[in-house]
């Protein structure tokens, strides 16, 4: 599957955006998928996950309650609503495949970047 992230940009602190990520090539639905992050001179970090029919979804602590994944098989996208936004969110945000929740992350879609201002 191929992935490509979009929907990002510069948002003053406590606005929202959507993010978008379009899968073409294999079956979407074949896939658990995740949105994950990284702002200048820290790690990479798992924001969230969604399961293959989007019933169960999991997120890292520091979005929890703000940020939502969903997807919509039959339009192959994963999206990420991200409410209340902060500046720490400010990252670059990328959209991840994996077969299953043990196998690891081997489809990663091209970075968006999320600004968010003071």
């Amino acid at each position: 599957v191929q992935l490509q992230a979009s929907g990002g940009g510069l948002v003053q602190a406590g606005g929202s955006l959507r993010l978008s990520c379009a899968a073409s090539g294999r079956t979407f639905s074949n896939y658990v998928m995740g949105w994950f992050r990284q702002a200048p001179v820290k790690e990479r970090e798992l924001v969230a996950t969604i399961g293959w029919s989007g019933g169960i979804t999991s997120y890292g602590d520091s979005v929890k309650g703000r940020f939502t994944a969903s997807r919509d098989n039959a339009a192959n996208t994963l999206y990420l609503q991200m409410n209340s936004l902060k500046p720490d969110d400010t990252a670059v945000y990328y959209c991840a495949a994996q077969r299953t929740y043990d196998s690891t992350w081997d489809t990663w879609g091209q970075e968006t970047l999320v600004t968010v201002s003071s």
